[in-house]
């Protein structure tokens, strides 16, 4: 019984988180548009920060595609390095403003080099305000660092329970300083990046963009694209995949497409589980009624001294539920404990935490089900009270 509610409760507690963290990663990002490759793989570098890029794109031909008018808005990201095994993102304040992260102490990145921690990145690495440190090439920890050129931390981002929390953000422009990029937008005091979509009425006090927009040195990974309209959501991307070289990547078909693939898994679990269960309380029926069977004589003397037979049975009715009830109870503290160990593992690799204090509606109606199993099993034997014949069964003994 426990090992059946333990596989259905880890099942739905993680497809509950999982699906939780890609919905709202995901929200507001109709494309996402990057070098050629695979698209599931372009979603879940650039959105959920969990595998490498597909590569590099022109920096001058995605601020061509940005003057798209089917596109809204975009944001830039360029990736490359990490700190301590945790990112480094280059990319603008609008990056901020998408997934809700507000500045908790200090102030948000205004020129290169500067950069905004992530509140779990905080809290795990010991970063604050005013300190400096070297990034590492690569996305994983161990890579070379480069030593010649720090970040200054210049705020702490609050939690908001986004893939933001797990990142170290800076201008693009602090990336391109880091790998000797040319062209003075490393230096630039202003974050005002061309791949930005102006505005429809340009704003006169606004001032020139800064930084060159068409140096075919400069590239960043990719871009997140909202889009004008329903419509341009279906035609954009096949235009971008036929006939420019980048590729653009539809994050809800792509997750989509994931999640059936996970979920013919799941679901199989599930069925598993749900079987073990119904194992489970047939092991109870048998156990119930050999125990019947050698205590016949309990019975019958019980019945001879006054006890009614609704009474024998309501008593096997509360032994069936004493044993779907202890079921329950270790099978969700095992799931829990499974979640634990599961949720390290993730957390190592992905950086993504799993709440395992949480309890679901859904393991509500387990409950449930666990305990009509149990007294399903429990009440078939325990009619056998009632066929008892009292004084054969004494004389027999």
């Amino acid at each position: 019984m426990a090992l059946g509610v333990t596989i259905i409760s880890l099942l739905l507690i993680l497809n509950k988180q999982l699906s939780e963290q890609f919905t709202k990663n995901v929200r507001g990002v109709d494309l996402v548009i990057g070098a050629k490759g695979s698209p599931l793989q372009l979603i879940l570098s650039s959105i959920y920060q969990i595998d490498a890029p597909t590569g590099n794109i022109s920096l001058a031909e995605a601020t061509r595609l940005t003057r798209n008018p089917l596109i809204k808005d975009a944001i830039p990201l360029a990736l490359g390095d990490n700190f301590k095994g945790y990112r480094i993102v280059g990319t603008n304040a609008k990056y901020l403003t998408h997934y809700g992260a507000k500045v908790g102490q200090g102030r948000v990145f205004s020129q290169a080099l500067d950069a905004v921690v992530g509140a779990k990145v905080a809290r795990l690495t010991g970063l604050k305000p005013g300190d400096q440190f070297a990034g590492s090439h690569g996305l994983d920890a161990g890579g070379d660092e480069h030593g010649d050129k720090k970040y200054r931390v210049v705020g702490i981002l609050e939690n908001s329970n986004s893939v933001a929390d797990q990142l170290i953000l800076t201008p693009v422009e602090s990336v391109w300083a880091i790998h000797g990029e040319e062209g003075g937008a490393a230096t630039t005091p202003r974050v005002s990046m061309p791949m930005m979509i102006a505005p429809e009425e340009p704003d006169k006090n606004s001032g020139p963009e800064t930084g060159p927009t068409d140096d075919p040195g400069q590239e960043i990974t990719a871009l997140l694209v909202k889009v004008r309209s329903p419509l341009a959501k279906l035609t954009l991307p096949r235009a971008i995949n036929e006939n420019s070289k980048l590729q653009a990547a539809s994050p809800a078909i792509e997750i989509n497409r994931l999640f059936t693939l996970l979920g013919f898994g799941i679901d199989t679990l599930q069925y598993i589980a749900l079987a073990i269960i119904i194992i489970s309380g047939i092991s109870v029926f048998v156990s119930l009624y050999n125990s019947l069977k050698e205590r016949r004589y309990e019975m019958a003397l019980m019945l001879s001294m006054g006890a009614t037979r609704a009474k024998l049975f309501l008593l096997l009715l509360l032994e069936g539920l004493m044993i779907s009830l202890i079921g329950f109870a270790a099978g969700i503290l095992l799931s829990r404990l499974g979640l634990g160990i599961l949720g390290r593992n993730v957390e190592d690799n992905f950086h993504y935490d799993l709440n395992a204090l949480t309890l679901l509606p859904e393991e509500g109606w387990l409950l449930v089900g666990t305990v009509l199993i149990g007294l399903l099993a429990a009440a078939l034997p325990s009619l056998g009270i009632y066929r008892i014949n009292i004084s054969q069964t004494l004389a027999d003994e």
